[in-house]
């Protein structure tokens, strides 16, 4: 089971799955050059959530396509410190798709 986890520091902002770092996997899609954020809704939020999602699912395009919903549901709404386990990353993006 992957976790994923994200803290605020006085270094700045660190995303981590399994302890190791997230890539912002910019080789899938761009929607920022700033990296992650997490809090509110825009494009480094999406960013990180298309990382989480590629991580987790393993589908590309899948990732995509739920990247915005799963920001806006799930990242923008993120504590400043805060873990996902790959289960509540799994149960956010089948309830997404089975709402649309």
């Amino acid at each position: 089971m992957r976790t994923f986890e994200g803290k605020r520091t006085i270094d700045g902002l660190i995303v981590t799955v399994d302890g190791r770092p997230l890539p912002e996997r910019y080789d899938v899609k761009r929607f920022t050059t700033w990296g992650f954020e997490w809090t509110y809704e825009g494009d480094s939020p999406q960013q990180l959530a298309l990382a989480i999602l590629v991580e987790q699912l393993g589908d590309n395009e899948r990732a995509i396509r739920l990247s915005e919903p799963f920001m806006r549901k799930v990242v923008a709404n993120l504590d400043n410190d805060w873990t996902l386990t790959g289960s509540d990353v799994e149960s956010a993006a089948k309830e997404i798709e089975s709402a649309h």
